[in-house]
């Protein structure tokens, strides 16, 4: 049996995402799909929509296979760990390619991009950028900018494609990467259009200012839907930033910068400007406009964020960093023919494959993402939250017929 992996995070599944899936299948010729998916915070910093079990469903009543977890300590990364780790996953996993959708839609400019970066000399430029104050994307953007045929590393469905190229390759994993392009709608659009296909942003923006899940119906599947009226009718609400500023203002004003200064990912003394913000600002969009600088992308300090708000040290990120292998594989979700591949490829997996939580497990390797789902699960009123804190426990993976 033939396995295509796909590297997602469905907030929420819409039809874009169902485009990617069915058109992965096609150009692999998979009879498996497999999504790598991000649990409760994602790869921008951001809380996920609604719960990883919710998502799991969406993706499973519309084409994929297999859904298994992509950890805390990789889901929120800058994309180079990002997608190691994904990748990491998947080779696991036994896939034979991996497809991601992009702004460019050629797999070879990205191949040509790994490559060339994989020498001193760009290397060096992108250095000589990143001290002129450009963040990272954009310091690989301008230096790739000089070559024939180059990819805009500016956009971030290339950054993130670039990332898991040259993931594959760097692991020597075998895997094949394949690449369709965006149609219509921009990953960044905040408005939902007149076609068929609307960005998971105005999908977003839609469902946190409309009063009704009917406007963004023609976007999404049927079934994606269904689950978002069963999350707010079970929950009462979907998640964003703002329901956590209370939280991570608790964080900020009971900590000192030096204790801060200890959080993953802060450097440079930035723990001042994220303290002075907290004391001034109202709502978490206001804290984000005074914190921002060129040198600190929107991202990057979203993701700082959720690293305070969930107390992860650097110390505790580091085994981390340098991906050889995944601590191990957890399965969220599967159809029957994604109960029939694991099946058959499961004796190959090389680390503990994860369908139920032993207290040794919760102790140990998933310690991070069990509190991740604690976290995630503040914003909700009693008894919810502490219903919602122990799912990781009490949910088994979903297996739909």
């Amino acid at each position: 049996m033939k396995a295509t992996g796909i590297i997602v995070e469905y907030n929420p599944f819409h039809n874009g995402h169902d485009f990617h899936v069915h058109e992965s299948k096609k150009q692999t010729e998979a009879d498996c799909m497999i999504g790598v998916m991000s649990g409760h915070f994602l790869q921008r910093g951001e809380p996920a929509l609604l719960s990883k079990w919710y998502r799991t469903e969406m993706a499973l009543r519309s084409g994929v296979d297999l859904i298994v977890e992509l950890p805390y300590v990789y889901a929120t990364q800058q994309a180079d760990t990002f997608a190691a780790g994904a990748v990491a996953i998947l080779n696991q996993l036994q896939v034979a390619s991996i497809c991601f959708g992009s702004e460019d839609g050629r797999i070879e400019p990205f191949q040509r991009a790994v490559q060339l970066t994989d020498s001193s000399q760009p290397s060096e430029h992108v250095k000589s950028l990143l001290k002129e104050g450009y963040s990272y994307p954009k310091a690989m953007s301008l230096a790739l900018q000089t070559t024939e045929d180059s990819i805009d590393l500016s956009q971030p469905n290339n950054i993130l494609g670039y990332a898991y190229v040259k993931a594959i390759i760097d692991q020597h994993t075998g895997i094949t990467p394949h690449t369709i392009k965006r149609t219509q709608a921009h990953y960044h659009d905040i408005e939902l259009p007149t076609t068929p296909i609307a960005s998971a942003t105005s999908i977003r923006k839609s469902l946190h200012t409309q009063s009704s899940i009917e406007e963004i119906s023609p976007y999404v599947p049927a079934s994606t839907t269904r689950l978002l009226e069963d999350y707010v009718t079970t929950y009462g609400r979907f998640h964003d930033w703002e329901q956590y500023f209370t939280l991570l203002k608790y964080k900020l004003l009971t900590m000192t910068p030096r204790q801060l200064a200890d959080i993953y990912e802060m450097e440079e003394g930035i723990e001042y400007r994220l303290l002075d913000a907290s004391k001034r600002a109202s709502t978490f969009a206001e804290f984000m406009s005074l914190v921002k600088t060129k040198r600190y992308t929107w991202t990057r300090i979203q993701r700082m964020c959720v690293h305070i708000l969930t107390h992860t040290m650097k110390e505790e990120m580091k085994p981390f960093l340098h991906v050889d292998a995944p601590p191990y594989v957890r399965v969220l979700g599967m159809t029957k023919k994604g109960q029939e591949y694991l099946r058959l490829i499961k004796k190959k997996i090389e680390v503990p494959l994860v369908t139920k939580i032993s207290k040794k497990q919760a102790d140990t390797i998933l310690r991070l993402d069990l509190k991740a789902t604690s976290v995630y699960g503040m914003s909700l009123p009693e008894p919810l939250r502490s219903q919602f804190s122990m799912q990781d426990f009490t949910t088994p993976p979903i297996i739909l017929s």
